[in-house]
Formats: structure tokens, sequence, C-alpha cells
């Protein structure tokens, strides 16, 4: 037995299934579209819908050289995927053996682990070694081996179709309005608060420097309206992003959350951020004072803005 097969056999069902398989990063409103094809194809065929997801992404095996920034962990990305009503999510591993399977290889794993009678796929889905198994070569094993092959035409926004790649763009370019609209929901990252220099409660604004998982991606540098939960409770906060160059030339990546309304402690414990507007770019001041002063017209800037856009993630729920 592989080892593919044996984390497939794992966390399945039993039973016959319709499935789908890929990495449904962000799980965003085209993956959900997908799953609801899926869904809609177990209940017309009488089957349990399962998602198989890779729990690292194939590029990092075959492309290790391509840095590639992640919208979710595997925990989020499961816990997203549930929210969205599957009820059996598969994590597998991509080795560097599997990917030498051939499709042919690959699909009688999936029916012998996980009882597929139907393979649900985007119009560009492909597997195996080198990509080999395209539609037309998956339609023709599933004539052979016992399945079929469902084909779920993609969802567009505004004319292109939404993509994991797309989130990133936006989020890359400091689009966190246009990332949420591909995602249908403010796009979030999660971390434990470290302590920091300890600069912003000497301004005046003291921050939550939030040790965000180094391989995610993050909005681009500059300051954001963003909700901080901790504890299920949540706070507007004035979220930074960047090098802090007013005080270093060349300081590390930080993100630095100031809650607005939170008085209390929180080192050492996990908050969530919303991002829901980006405020500004960052920028270098030539005085403190000048930056306390911007400072100020961001935190009103940042509850004018969350007045008008309550929090709602599924990250912490």
């Amino acid at each position: 037995m592989t080892s593919l097969h044996q984390e497939l056999a794992r966390s399945g069902p039993g039973g016959a299934t319709a499935l789908t398989l890929g990495v449904f990063d962000g799980v965003h409103r085209g993956h959900r579209h997908l799953i609801q094809h899926l869904q809609a194809v177990a209940a017309r065929e009488g089957v349990t819908p399962v998602v198989v997801t890779f729990g690292n992404h194939p590029i990092t095996v075959l492309r290790p050289e391509i840095p590639l920034a992640m919208l979710t962990t595997l925990e989020e990305r499961s816990v997203l995927l549930r929210a969205a009503g599957v009820e059996h999510v598969v994590p597998i591993t991509f080795t560097r053996d599997l990917s030498l399977f051939t499709a042919e290889e690959f699909v009688l794993t999936l029916r012998a682990a996980l009882g597929m009678i139907v393979l649900v796929v985007g119009p560009d889905f492909a597997m195996g070694h080198q990509r080999q198994g395209t539609i037309p070569v998956l339609q023709a094993l599933g004539a052979k081996h016992g399945f079929s092959v469902e084909v779920v035409t993609p969802l567009t926004l505004e004319g292109d179709v939404i993509s994991s790649t797309a989130v990133r763009g936006a989020l890359a370019a400091g689009d966190v309005s246009a990332a949420a609209r591909c995602l249908d929901r403010p796009y979030a990252v999660a971390g434990v608060v470290e302590r920091g220099e300890g600069r912003g409660a000497e301004l005046g604004f003291p921050t939550a420097n939030v040790a965000v998982q180094a391989d995610l991606a993050l909005p681009a540098d500059g300051v954001y309206a963003a909700w901080l939960t901790v504890d299920k409770a949540r706070y507007p906060a004035a979220v930074s992003i960047g090098t802090k160059p007013t005080f270093h030339d060349a300081g590390p990546r930080e993100v630095e959350a100031h809650a607005l309304d939170l008085n209390g402690d929180l080192y050492g414990r996990r908050v969530v951020l919303e991002f829901a507007h980006r405020v500004r770019g960052q920028e270098r001041f030539s005085t403190v004072d000048a930056l306390v002063e911007r400072m100020h017209k961001d935190v009103t800037v940042v509850r004018e803005v969350l007045s008008q856009a309550p929090p709602r993630t599924s990250l912490d729920d």
C-alpha cells in the first residue's frame, strides 16, 4: 500500500464518493462554486462528497526555488472548507514520489482508497506526472475504470476568473477590497502576539506585534483598517505592515496592530486580523511628531471605515 493510499484511507468516509482534488488555497468564491457542484453531483448519485486537498502546494516540491505566499494554512483551509459545507476533507502530502504517479495510478488510488465514482474538476485541471492527465485523458480513464468526470465552468468576476493567484495579486498591490470580493470575506491572517520594541506605547499607540507564519501572504506595506479578534471578541484596529522606515533603514517586515478599544495585555495570545481597507502606503516621516500626527489621522479613518464594515471571518469560529 502506498503512502498516498494510507493518507487517503485514513481520512476517507468509507463507501462510494464524488470528489474533487486540489490545493483550494484561500477557499475563495471560485472554490465554493466548484464545491456546490460537487455537493449537487453527490446528492444526485447518492454518494458522499469529498474534498482532497494538498497540505503543501505542489510548487514547493516541483519548483522550490519559486517563492509562494499561501493564503491559508492547512488548518485554516480545513475550517473554511467545512464552513462551506464539506463534511469530509482529506489532506494529503505532495511529495516527489507522488509527482511521478501517472494519471492512471493516481485515479486508481483514489478509486481504491476513497471509492471515487465521480471526479469533479475545473476545465484547466490536470493530474499525474507532468500534468499528463488532462480532461480527455481522465474521461478515457473513467470509461476504462468505472468513474465519470464532471467539468465545472469556472466562476468569473467582472470578466476575470476568480483564482488564488488573483487574490495574491490583489494583496501584493494592497487592494484588500479586491481580495475580499474574490474571497467573499475580508482577507485574514492569524498569529501569536510577541514582544516588540515597545515604541508604539511610547508614542501613545500601543501595538500588538503579530507573528504571522512566514509563508503566508500579507497585504502590501502600509496602514490598514482591520478587525482584531481575540477569544472570539472583535475590536477595531489600525494595522501597520512594513519595516518602520522612520526608525530603521532596513528593518524586518512586521505586522503591528493597534486595537482601538481594547485595554489589556495580548502577549502570548492568538489573534486574527481581518483587513477591511487600505488607509495609506508605508511612509518615512522626517520627525516623530509628524508620524504621531499622521497616526492620529489614521485612527480617525480606521474608525470611520470600520463603522460601515462589520467584521466577519471563519478563521476564529
